[in-house]
């Protein structure tokens, strides 16, 4: 049975060592929360009442990896562009991916997309390139990478805006390059619950597939890299990162019974069943060992 909400508003003095988040709430590793999560940061919002549920780790600033794609979206879908104006796919975004190693939505060079359809790209096989092309598009400038670095001027802006203290972005996908791409699980939280109130994201983020045609007739075909979504009842998203020092990480969310939660989980090598210790808890739920959706052959994973 989860504590009562008045419960864990009381905060406790303790010593450092013994805190796992602060802020509004203080909670102790010995206050109730869900056992064995493994992730160096954790967070759970409930999405409903904006009421911090419970941290782990939750203001340790960290790297967030493809996550970032979170607030990516957040930026493209909040700037009012048109969703369905179509975008000429640049070789220069291949070669972004090429040289970075990021995972692809394999975006061809002269294809046409609409900002909607690179929504898909980016948030379900974690397109670096889908990324770069909406970053493009979106960014003011008279260059490629003046427009990039507008885009993310952007994003660390929506960040000030949504209450993200301790979030900075100097990327567009989570592919750091001047190391000054980091956030904390509760501010991630936050993101994600100001995602779940765009239509737009949430219907791309719940998908668990996609097919994509251009302009030209070419079929893309894109697999959600989130195996938490289609093996929990009531997950709708949100997006997974990994990264060599990020770690693997997942913003998530889920609803059942009216009740909406978004979770988060930062660096952690068993990101779907502490997914599913978290939800069990937040939700009430005592659900049965977690049957991960398995991803096609050759599909991208993140």
């Amino acid at each position: 049975m989860r504590v009562s909400k008045k419960a864990r508003r009381v905060t406790v003095a303790v010593t450092a060592g013994a805190l796992l988040a602060a802020g509004p709430f203080v909670y102790t590793a010995q206050a109730a929360g869900p056992s064995g999560v493994k992730a160096k940061g954790a967070f759970l919002l409930d999405a409903s009442s904006g009421e911090e549920m419970w941290g782990k780790g939750s203001d340790t600033k960290r790297e967030m990896a493809s996550t970032t794609k979170v607030m990516t979206a957040a930026v493209v879908v909040s700037s009012g562009a048109d969703l369905d104006r179509k975008i000429t796919v640049k070789k220069a975004y291949r070669d972004y991916v090429s040289k970075w190693g990021g995972s692809t939505a394999d975006l061809k060079t002269g294809d046409k997309l609409s900002l909607r359809q690179l929504l898909y790209g980016m948030l379900l096989p974690s397109g670096c390139d889908a990324a770069y092309a909406l970053a493009d598009a979106v960014g003011k400038g008279s260059s490629t990478t003046a427009r990039a670095d507008d885009f993310i001027a952007k994003m660390n802006a929506k960040a000030r805006q949504l209450g993200m203290k301790n979030t900075e972005f100097d990327s567009f996908d989570g592919i750091s390059k001047k190391g000054h791409n980091h956030s904390t699980a509760r501010d991630m939280a936050k993101l994600g619950k100001y995602t779940l109130g765009s239509t737009n994201i949430r219907n791309v983020a719940k998908s668990t597939s996609t097919k994509q045609k251009a302009t030209n007739g070419r079929t893309y075909t894109w697999y959600n890299t989130n195996q938490l979504l289609g093996s929990y009842k009531g997950v709708i998203g949100i997006k997974t990162g990994t990264g060599t020092k990020a770690g693997p990480c997942l913003v998530f969310a889920a609803e059942r019974n009216g009740h909406s939660v978004v979770g988060v989980i930062l660096n952690s090598g068993d990101r779907y069943p502490d997914a599913k210790k978290m939800l069990d808890w937040s939700l009430e739920q005592k659900t049965p060992k977690l049957d991960l959706r398995s991803l096609p052959e050759g599909a991208e994973r993140d």
